[in-house]
């Protein structure tokens, strides 16, 4: 049984992978938490990427709000974090003492790092609108919509 802060350390796991998926910290926090789930086992930590992959794909094929072909954005991303946290649980409570410790600090290290990588570069545009022939900008790092007419 895990005690509430590697419980809570799952849940931080789940709600990382569906925040990264699509971003500039997607590519790095996949390769390393499949190696991490992997346990240095090369067939499981393919099966984690294949995973992972998948994820990322529905979660994009979903859309960020109910906006994608597939439908429901946020029912995908809650049940894509249900399941990342329930393999993380799975996998801390594999694990003795010592290698929990161990994975737990290698965990919080790569969602600070992906946290890191999400946000925007200092001096960076997010969200402006400047109506008049200029540009409109949303700042989630993938949409830029350049207009040259007097629409907002």
């Amino acid at each position: 049984m895990l005690d509430e802060a590697m419980v809570a350390l799952a849940a931080s796991v789940g709600s990382g992978v569906v925040q990264a998926a699509g971003t500039d910290a997607w590519l790095a926090l996949r390769n390393r938490l499949a190696r991490l789930f992997g346990r240095g086992d090369r067939q499981r930590e393919s099966v984690q990427l294949e995973r992972l992959d998948r994820t990322a794909a529905e979660l994009t094929a979903a859309g960020r709000d109910g906006d994608g072909p597939q439908g429901d954005g946020a029912e995908e991303r809650a049940r894509h974090g249900a399941a990342w946290r329930t393999r993380t649980e799975d996998l801390l409570e594999q694990l003795d003492p010592n290698e929990r410790a161990t994975a737990a600090a290698e965990l919080r290290a790569l969602l600070d790092e992906a946290a890191e990588a999400a946000r925007p570069a200092a001096g960076g545009f997010t969200r402006n609108v400047f109506l008049g022939p200029t540009a409109v900008q949303s700042g989630d790092g993938n949409v830029q919509v350049n207009r040259f007419d007097s629409r907002p």
